[in-house]
């Protein structure tokens, strides 16, 4: 067992009467299922427009009649504010709870749940990460997991205000269920999904070079794209679809389609 504690996410627990039907008609994926079973989910929070504003997963843990939320923290601060504005008379609570997350690849500890999004991410544990058996503590370049499936991160591919879910690979990573019924933004996701074809979205390219996450890529003088996270020889980058093809640039780096 690899494991690694994410000390960059903040853990709120969601109490009350409501609490699976209120985020239900907020995110876009399906809550209700953990009303059945416990196990979790990856979501996202959206404007009223489509647009994404957050993603966190909502997990029920084993024997607990309580949900948890784990979200990044960058994007914690405004997500709360956000669902409190929301609540109005719902009988919901959301409190910060100190409870560490810990993600790991390999044999997973008891309690864990797997990674909802791809199972190349392994798994996520909840709680101390001295409550975990002993393993192997060798870092995990997730960079180079997400990278090599196109998984995107919050803050860095995931922008609020600016990305639409089915462009960042939601549906293919199991973050959006169109079946659930309404949540904010849900007709703009729907459309896109059966009345477009996409036009722009992320992908893994070759790379050879670097350049800073942010950088627009440009083939034959026109903008294509933005360059995101990179690893190795490869790199996730936003681009309009139809423009792929030889010659493309972000700052000093060449960038190719993978064969």
């Amino acid at each position: 067992m690899t494991a690694q504690t994410a000390a960059d996410r903040v853990v709120w627990q969601v109490t009350g009467g409501d609490r699976f039907r209120f985020l239900q008609g907020l995110v876009s994926n399906d809550v209700l299922r953990l009303e059945k079973a416990p196990g979790i989910v990856w979501a996202a929070l959206l404007t009223p427009q489509g647009k994404y504003l957050a993603d966190f997963f909502i997990l029920r843990p084993e024997g607990a009649d309580h949900l948890l939320i784990d979200i990044a923290g960058v994007l914690a601060e405004a997500t709360l504010r956000r669902l409190t504005m929301y609540r109005l008379r719902a009988d919901v609570k959301i409190t910060p709870v100190a409870i560490g997350v810990t993600r790991g690849l390999g044999p997973a500890p008891a309690g864990a749940l797997d990674d909802p999004r791809h199972p190349a991410l392994g798994w996520r544990a909840y709680g101390p990460a001295s409550d975990l058996p002993a393993g192997g503590t060798a870092p995990v370049d997730w960079d180079a997991i997400r990278v090599a499936h196109c998984i995107p991160e919050s803050g860095i591919e995931l922008r609020p205000d600016e990305t639409y879910l089915l462009e960042a690979g939601f549906e293919r990573l199991h973050g959006v269920d169109f079946r659930k019924g309404c949540y904010v933004g849900q007709e703009v996701t729907a459309r896109m999904k059966h009345k477009t074809e996409l036009r722009k979205g992320l992908v893994t390219l070759a790379i050879e070079g670097a350049a800073p996450p942010g950088t627009p890529i440009l083939r034959e003088g026109r903008e294509v794209g933005t360059l995101f996270t990179q690893s190795g020889n490869r790199a996730i980058a936003h681009v309009r679809l139809d423009r792929l093809g030889p010659g493309m640039t972000a700052g000093t780096a060449r960038l190719s389609a993978e064969t």
